[in-house]
């Protein structure tokens, strides 16, 4: 279950029981279910359904902050605006970018990636690990030695950068996934674009056979 979301007077929103820039308790904004209830449907939204929830996406996936809070509101009558920054402002993965408005118009907000829709996001920051890793479950892997990693309904293959992180994304599909481990170096050497979004997740448009290999346990 995901920790409350409270906001300290001095130093903002935070996740947990005290703010850990001071230790004030602080004011709750969101219990931890209906912080996780907000979160899944506001990644709908920006991802897969916006149109459904009221939102309309520029080509890069931006939508004002004030749409998507009335879409909020609209959907969950204990839903404000405070609670949608709060979530937003502590998400974990990072699954959420937020800009300010400029020439007086608002703040935008949009998924930072994961989207079926039709979006074009920007080439991301971060330096790129050598390696990095995908779950899935094992019923998928001979296709994918065949034909690699491909984005089926999404726009583009995840990867983790850790082995827990893709065992967890592939405890998803299966109970007992398998790890594949990708030569991410090698893709960035030979030309294919790797791009860090969120906290820990990274993007690609396909992954070649030549750079997988199965991790054995």
């Amino acid at each position: 279950m995901p920790e409350d979301v409270r906001h300290c007077d001095d130093h903002g929103f935070f996740e947990g029981a005290a703010c850990p820039r001071c230790g004030d308790a602080a004011e709750q904004i969101a219990d931890g279910g209906r912080r996780r209830q907000l979160s899944k449907f506001m990644s709908g939204a920006l991802r897969h359904f916006p149109n459904d929830a009221g939102l309309a996406l520029d080509g890069a996936g931006w939508t004002p902050l004030p749409v998507l809070v009335d879409a909020v509101e609209s959907k969950y009558d204990w839903a404000d605006r405070e609670i949608v920054e709060g979530v937003l402002a502590t998400d974990p993965k990072g699954r959420f970018e937020r800009t300010p408005g400029t020439g007086g118009e608002p703040d935008r907000v949009r998924a930072a990636y994961g989207h079926s829709v039709e979006v074009t996001l920007d080439g991301g920051d971060g330096p790129i690990p050598d390696t990095l890793y995908h779950g899935t479950a094992p019923r998928n892997v001979d296709a994918i030695s065949e034909e690699g990693l491909r984005p089926m309904t999404r726009q583009q293959v995840h990867l983790s950068e850790t082995v827990e992180t893709a065992r967890e994304v592939g405890s998803r599909h299966a109970s007992e996934p398998v790890v594949l481990e990708v030569d991410a170096a090698g893709m960035e050497r030979d030309g294919h674009d790797i791009a860090k979004r969120g906290e820990a997740t990274y993007t690609t448009e396909r992954v070649p056979p030549a750079y997988l290999g199965r991790l054995e346990k």
